[in-house]
């Protein structure tokens, strides 16, 4: 009974991340994002690094369901756009150390009709992302680091360059793209490290069926049986996300970085504890003057952010998803109506799933600082409402092998919710907490899912812990009635 209290507390911690978290990342989920795809965060992940427990390793996803092939400028960052990674380490849901990052764009080649060309009229293939070895590396990016602490500006790369990996255009333009992407990771001294380039969208999920109303395949999501519900390593659904890249900066520093005092706490301490989240912004005003350059005035107003996975694709209602992402976590009070009823848990009620009734304040009161995210808070230390990933940097990082998909709720504590990792299964996590496993795990603890359950292409193991972006002449989706479903005979993915 013990055991079973705490599986349901936990539970608990996944959902209270999100006040409306329900499925996973966040790809074009509101209008003023859908019109503006380069500042849509599609995923935030924060954890303890595998392999440097000392550290945290955070991962800012933007610009989703990146087509390989879509030449011939394919995905940069976008050079107006500020991305920002906001830590909170004192309980009041407001940022107290923020992370920038600014890009800007540079055309080597002025008559080239493309941003890469490699092995052709001259250009010896693309080799280098500086020097030789990069004369085809027509459009290419650099960025800078900056840290904002206490109101302090501090520039962390230091007067380094830095060159965002492009991408992956093909083995002819770029034959060994695997040593382009490993130029991009830089050590900026301090045990900070950083990267950023177009990488493997490191989702996965079944979009088609969970938006056509959770119309899930026949046999596979829905409901998973035991033994597929029990399988971490193969795939009973298409993956919609599968062959598609994602823009990605990732950053990791020192837990001391990051703590209220500097320091390493261990995991019944409220000091260990920190929340955190992902934002874009643009200036206020933006004017195109073609064939001038763009004109920015006014301070920076924020676009999308994201904290706990897809609250505002899910719960929070259109006309209010713009208010969402541009207000700030610490006024999140203002939507617990979308999450009192929501509308998910009526649909899986609609298809023969048990769900919790309403009024959902199970949904609610975790979207603070509590156990057992946070063993160590009182009521006092709970803060408001606010939408932020909460990691406790004291749960030491579960060895690469032994990671489960299903994160705290497998009894696997240094996964989601307590921060989130690319392998857990927020799909199958955080439906399972709208249904009501928060509420009575023996009643409302039916083990629903898409039938998803991990990324096909796999998992970095050591930082950046994202993969090389996926090959433009080379790509292959993984669709209904194709192969790619491991799980499946004869590895074709259902079409119900």
């Amino acid at each position: 009974m013990r055991q079973m209290k705490a599986l349901v507390a936990i539970a608990l911690a996944m959902l209270m991340l999100a006040p409306s978290s329900v499925f996973a990342s966040s790809h074009r989920e509101a209008p003023i994002t859908a019109l503006d795809r380069t500042a849509d965060v599609t995923d935030w992940y924060a954890f303890v690094s595998y392999d440097h427990p000392d550290r945290v390793t955070m991962i800012l996803n933007v610009d989703p369901l990146l087509e390989p092939a879509n030449g011939p400028n394919y995905f940069p960052f976008d050079p107006n756009v500020l991305y920002q990674m906001k830590i909170d380490n004192n309980q009041d849901g407001i940022e107290d150390i923020t992370f920038q990052f600014r890009f800007n764009t540079e055309v080597q080649q002025l008559g080239l009709f493309t941003g890469f060309v490699g092995n052709l009229a001259g250009f010896p293939p693309i080799t280098a992302l500086a020097g030789p070895g990069s004369e085809g590396l027509s459009l290419r990016q650099t960025y800078a680091v900056a840290m904002v602490k206490h109101g302090k500006y501090t520039c962390l790369s230091r007067g380094q360059t830095l060159y965002a990996v492009p991408s992956n255009v093909g083995p002819k333009t770029m034959p060994d793209y695997q040593s382009l992407f490993n130029q991009g990771i830089y050590d900026l001294g301090g045990n900070v490290r950083v990267f950023a380039g177009t990488v493997d969208d490191p989702f996965f999920i079944d979009l088609g069926a969970t938006f056509d109303s959770l119309n899930f395949r026949m046999g596979v999501g829905g409901v998973l049986p035991a033994a597929e519900d029990a399988d971490d390593t193969h795939n009973y659904a298409p993956d919609a996300v599968a062959g598609y890249n994602v823009n990605s900066i990732v950053l990791e520093v020192p837990i001391t970085m990051l703590t209220v005092d500097g320091k390493l706490h261990n995991a019944n301490q409220k000091q260990a504890v920190i929340g955190t989240y992902g934002a874009t912004s643009r200036h206020k005003i933006t004017i195109r003057r073609s064939p001038n350059p763009e004109n920015d005035l006014g301070p920076f107003q924020q676009v999308q952010r994201e904290g706990n996975p897809l609250i505002n694709e899910l719960i929070i209602g259109t006309g209010s998803k713009d208010r969402f992402s541009m207000d700030d976590p610490k006024n999140d009070g203002q939507f617990s109506d979308f999450v009192l009823n929501p509308l998910l848990a009526t649909v899986f009620g609609s298809i023969g799933i048990p769900v919790a009734p309403p009024p959902r304040n199970d949904l609610l009161i975790l979207a603070q600082y509590e156990p057992p995210i946070c063993p160590g808070c009182t009521a006092k230390d709970a803060g408001p409402v606010a939408d932020l990933l909460r990691l406790n940097t004291g749960i030491a990082p579960t060895p690469v092998g032994s990671q489960k998909r299903l994160g705290f709720l497998a009894g696997d504590l240094a996964g989601f919710p307590n921060g989130r990792r690319p392998i857990d299964d927020v799909v199958d996590i955080a439906s399972r907490a709208v249904a009501g496993i928060l509420v009575d795990a023996t009643k409302f603890g039916t083990a629903i899912g898409d039938g998803v359950q991990l990324n096909p292409e796999g998992y970095g193991s050591t930082f950046p812990y994202v993969l090389p972006a996926n090959s433009g002449r080379n790509s292959v989706h993984i669709g209904p009635g194709q192969a790619g479903c491991t799980g499946q005979p004869d590895g074709i993915c259902p079409v119900q």
